[in-house]
């Protein structure tokens, strides 16, 4: 994991347009540290993998970049960076063929690897569109799902707002930077802090004071569904941005649903055309827990739902799961007095939390 001081030229080589995630990866695979690559001569540059005329244009501009301002924006703004060489980088991200180099974060609470699910449409939603959404958005989120999406107007935003509504937690991928005046739709900006006051998080590959450019969307959308373990397409037109997204889940071996709708809709095309090429039709919910073989993850899900009431059950829990446990093990693992935990694992069963399937063995209770 990249330290504080050599996160900061992870930062600085993010901002040069022309070192994407490909180059950033190759210098952070050839140098010792992102630091010695900031430094690096012309000749190591090209070693590393760069063009002569990238590695001219970064030794021009590297002059007026400074790795300590850019960092201080970055503390300003709270936003927090992670790169690919750290260990708590979206694994779901980390499978894709291109994945960011940087991510750029805003958000008041840690993000994991949850069951994400990409909801993606037309800025031109219809009245069907108006009422589907919502219907589906909650009925993700009460089964555990995040919602991911691109913050744009439409079937993106009313996925967010109905996540934040239903007390869930939903990701907004951006073609510009995450810093409040960078923030694209600007409509959307208030809808961005509810995410992220919601535990829900604001994130880009792109720098602080990147402008939202229309060349941006088609790689966000790479980001969208890969952090995804499938992409819903809710209403499209032919040529739909939501569209591309659907086709970088294909790329990426993951699942891709969509919602029929009327052949006379100008916005159901895209949906209906992915249906028609072998896209899950979407009806309800359950049309996507079977496809992903997650109609169990629930049961996990509701595991995650168990929380302890004091710290010594919170020991106990963390030995326990849905296969039986006993006593003597669960004692082991927590450290705790045999005749404590006894007493602690009455009162949890009596809560609905543990049972004592006979023998001394005890299961989570699903």
């Amino acid at each position: 994991m990249p330290s504080r001081n050599d996160l900061k030229y992870w930062v600085a080589f993010s901002k040069n347009p022309k070192i994407g995630a490909t180059r950033l990866t190759k210098l952070y695979n050839f140098f010792h540290s992102m630091e010695e690559a900031w430094r690096a001569s012309f000749s190591d540059l090209i070693k590393a993998g760069l063009d002569e005329n990238i590695a001219n244009e970064f030794l021009a501009q590297k002059i007026s970049t400074n790795p300590d301002a850019e960092w201080e924006k970055l503390e300003k703004e709270k936003i927090k960076v992670v790169t690919i060489a750290d260990e708590n980088y979206p694994k779901l991200l980390k499978e894709i063929w291109n994945p960011p180099a940087i991510l750029y974060i805003k958000s008041d609470s840690p993000q994991k690897d949850d069951f994400n699910l990409a909801v993606v449409g037309t800025r031109k939603i219809s009245s069907y569109g108006k009422q589907i959404t919502p219907v589906l958005t909650r009925d993700l989120i009460s089964n555990g799902f995040s919602v991911v999406s691109g913050l744009a107007l439409g079937v993106d935003a009313l996925a967010h707002k109905t996540a934040v509504e239903a007390g869930g937690k939903t990701i907004a991928v951006l073609g510009s930077g995450v810093d409040e005046q960078s923030i694209y739709p600007v409509q959307n900006r208030y809808l961005a802090s509810q995410i992220i006051e919601s535990g829900g998080a604001v994130i880009s590959e792109y720098p602080v004071g990147t402008l939202a450019l229309p060349t941006h969307f088609p790689h966000r959308n790479r980001i969208i569904s890969g952090l995804s373990l499938g992409t819903l397409v809710i209403e499209a037109a032919e040529e739909s941005g939501a569209l591309i997204t659907a086709k970088c889940a294909l790329e990426q071996n993951r699942e891709v649903f969509a919602v029929p709708g009327s052949i006379f809709s100008p916005t159901s095309t895209g949906p209906n055309n992915l249906i028609k090429m072998g896209a899950k039709t979407v009806t309800s919910i359950n049309d996507i827990l079977e496809t992903l073989n997650l109609i169990h993850a629930v049961d996990f899900i509701q595991n995650k739902k168990i929380l302890p009431a004091t710290p010594e059950e919170e020991k106990i829990l963390k030995g326990l799961s849905f296969e039986p446990t006993h006593v003597d093990k669960i004692i082991l693992n927590s450290k705790l007095d045999a005749s404590k935990v006894g007493a602690i694992l009455t009162l949890m069963e009596m809560k609905g939390m543990v049972k004592n399937l006979g023998g001394m063995n005890y299961v989570l209770i699903k």
